[in-house]
Order: structure tokens, then C-alpha cells, then sequence
């Protein structure tokens, strides 16, 4: 069931996520920020759910945009906020890629186009990095964590090793201390 606003219209949840998918540049996580905004500015979700959507989205296989809008719509109202949600943040997307793909070739080496979508390159980096610096900050995170989010982006970034792998070892990791502390218990 739906725990957010349920008096928001099925047409407003798709014309805000289209407006979402519409204005995001590099994907998901560049989305998250406006989500939020418009989320807590309309109250459709609490300031502590966001959070929840965005760990969920990202926990659950396929596209990060499209899990976002799968549970931010849901938490609105239910299965057709889903829906709709979902339709709206991919079909302005899927508009605009169908529309390049039948006339970027026309203009692929023209310099201003190439210009736009180097002005742009800095932007959508931006949009992907407000979400996790935000989450960072909000969070009450150890200094272990901070450890970690650094070994993974270096691992990552510069020693090429797969995130499959980092996952898999943070997990045992986990799993080995949480045991640990379990017997201790005893």
C-alpha cells in the first residue's frame, strides 16, 4: 500500500517524473537530486523515505532511474503511481534518443554540437555526484565507512577491479564481523 500522498493525480506523478526524465543528463544517479526536490516539495514522500527509495532502487537489479521511478511512484500510490511514474521518466528519454538517432548523424561533426555535449560532460558528473556527497553528509557514517568508500572508488577508478568483486568481499566482510559479534554475545 501506499504510504505517501494519495491525493496526488496519476497525471501529476507522470508529468513530474517526464519533466525529471526530460531534464536529467547521465542517468539515474543524476536524477536522484531531482526526485528529492520534487518529492519533498510537493510532500509526496517524507525527507527520511528518500533515502529508503534511493537504497532500494540502487539494491535492486535494472536500471537505477527506473527502479527509482518504480518505488517513488509505488510509495505515492501504489501500483498505477508506479506505472505512471515509470512511463513519465522513460518515455522523454526514449523520445529524445529516437529523435538523435534519426538526426545526430547529420551533425555529429559539426562543432557546436560537439561543444554542447562537452559543456555537458561536466554537468551530468555534477548530477551524479551531488546524490552521494548528500548521502554522505546525512548520514551518520564511521569512520570505517569513509575507508571503505574510498578504497572502492580507488579500486574501482584506477585499479580497474571489479565492483562484483568489491561487493562480494564487503559482503563476507560484513557477514564474518556480524557472526563475530553474534558468538561474542552468547
Amino acid at each position: 500500500m501506499a504510504t505517501g500522498n494519495s491525493n496526488a493525480s496519476i497525471w501529476q506523478i507522470f508529468g513530474v517524473f517526464s519533466k525529471i526524465g526530460a531534464f536529467t543528463i547521465g542517468g539515474g544517479y543524476a536524477m536522484i537530486p531531482l526526485i528529492e526536490r520534487e518529492m519533498l516539495q510537493r510532500k509526496w514522500i517524507a525527507p527520511d523515505e528518500i533515502d529508503d527509495v534511493v537504497v532500494l532502487a540502487q539494491s535492486a537489479p535494472g536500471l537505477l532511474a527506473v527502479n527509482m521511478a518504480i518505488f517513488a511512484g509505488h510509495k505515492i500510490r501504489g501500483i498505477r503511481g508506479a506505472v505512471a511514474a515509470t512511463i513519465g521518466a522513460v518515455l522523454p528519454s526514449f523520445v529524445m534518443i529516437l529523435l538523435i538517432a534519426m538526426f545526430f548523424t547529420a551533425f555529429r561533426e559539426n562543432a557546436i554540437v560537439q561543444r554542447i555535449f562537452q559543456g555537458l560532460r561536466p554537468v551530468a558528473i555534477a548530477l551524479i555526484l551531488v546524490p552521494a556527497v548528500n548521502m554522505a553528509l546525512k548520514s551518520r557514517t564511521k569512520w570505517w565507512a569513509w575507508v571503505i568508500t574510498v578504497a572502492t572508488v580507488i579500486a574501482v577508478a584506477f585499479l580497474k577491479v571489479s565492483a562484483i568483486w568489491i561487493i562480494l568481499a564487503v559482503l563476507a566482510c560484513s557477514l564474518g564481523l556480524a557472526m563475530a559479534r553474534e558468538g561474542r554475545s552468547k
